[in-house]
């Protein structure tokens, strides 16, 4: 599973480099007003810098909601940079740019996922990742993890290459199902990832370890 960071944090995003983990990032618009980064030309270069931080993929998103809008703006973000992944919306027009981008070596993620049937039109337009919003299901009582269960058994039952990539990830056992069940990817928040580093069985083993060297080294 690959595992991408979900923000426009440039401390969080080294963080996780840092670590040894980190696949790639995840952002939007959103995120990027969070960060103060506003403004068409701080955003491009904001996303420059994440590029600069990380080996892998990072997803930028378009803001048009129209086919022209979309394949100008995701043409732009492409140019950017060689890790740069243009974020389209599954909307009809996103699901048309998906395949002109596709069509002529674009790397795309198709966003804002919620059934089966759009993960689907994704994958026949050639998305390189397909972004189920798992928490925002769960925020709906509606169960995230059984929209990527059958995802995946879509994908498998025909071969299609695009990338489930489990989005809106909120804690780490959000991360080990998503696993269990064959999710390729994973974005989320910094603590989704160093959350899975915590047992207190392992706090509780290393403070023996050191303190029996300690009685055997005073």
């Amino acid at each position: 599973m690959k595992f991408f960071i979900d923000t426009a944090n440039l401390d969080q995003i080294k963080e996780a480099q840092e670590l040894g983990v980190l696949d790639g990032v995840t952002t939007n618009p959103s995120l990027m007003a969070k960060e103060g980064i506003t403004g068409r030309d701080n955003i491009l270069k904001h996303y420059v810098d994440i590029c600069n931080i990380v080996d892998g993929d990072v997803s930028a998103e378009v803001i048009a909601t129209d086919f022209e809008g979309m394949i100008k703006e995701g043409q732009e973000l492409a140019d950017l940079h060689e890790q740069i992944v243009v974020k389209l919306p599954m909307i009809k027009d996103g699901v048309k740019a998906c395949k002109y981008f596709s069509d002529n070596g674009v790397k795309t993620n198709v966003t804002l996922v919620f059934s089966p049937g759009q993960a689907l039109l994704a994958a026949k337009a050639g998305a390189t990742y397909v972004s189920p919003f798992l928490g925002r299901l769960d925020d709906i009582s509606t169960d995230g993890l059984n929209l990527i269960e059958e995802i995946r058994m879509i994908y498998d039952n025909y071969g299609y290459e695009t990338e489930i990539l489990a989005a809106s990830i909120r804690h780490t056992m959000h991360v080990i199902n998503c696993a269990k069940i064959g999710a390729d990817v994973m974005t989320g928040p910094l603590s989704s990832i160093t959350g899975l580093l915590s047992h207190p069985l392992t706090d509780i083993g290393l403070e023996k370890f050191l303190a029996d060297y300690k009685k055997g080294n005073s």
